[in-house]
């Protein structure tokens, strides 16, 4: 059989990192921007975003953050030649 291809994984204690920041930001202090004027996280997903880039900067197993323009080039690449294909198969 062909080998799957691996997962995207995240370590044991980035997990860690990411609960601690959830714990800062249902007490209400967990802060989001840099330091001086930085606000508090105001949602969920921002939490958890704050514990994993500070999983990052302590060198944790943690997965590249995915940019949004690779994945909507290649969407509109598979759309562009769906079209070509509709096009040669009517004429």
């Amino acid at each position: 059989m062909a080998r799957k291809a691996k997962k995207r994984r995240y370590s044991r204690s980035s997990g860690s990192d990411v609960e601690s920041e959830m714990r800062r930001y249902k007490k209400g202090t967990a802060k989001s921007g840099r330091g001086g004027r930085g606000g508090r996280a105001k949602s969920r997903k921002q939490a958890i975003a704050i514990g994993l880039s500070k999983a990052r900067k302590k060198g944790k197993k943690v997965p590249k953050k995915a940019s949004k323009r690779k994945t909507s080039k290649k969407k509109t690449a598979k759309k562009a030649a769906k079209k070509s294909k509709r096009k040669s198969s009517k004429r």
